[in-house]
């Protein structure tokens, strides 16, 4: 699920940059950074526990 969103926004960031939205196109990959440190830091801690 997490992993879906970081991709979509990914995509989203993407296109934003293409047609020259520069601060959406940042913003969206900022969220999409988080949403994949937070999916790799909910993995660990599934594969400890």
């Amino acid at each position: 699920m997490l992993i879906g969103l970081a991709i979509l926004f990914l995509i989203l960031a993407l296109i934003a940059y293409v047609l020259g939205a520069r601060g959406v196109a940042g913003m969206s990959m900022e969220i999409a950074r988080w949403l994949v440190i937070i999916f790799i830091i909910l993995a660990i801690v599934t594969f400890i526990l």
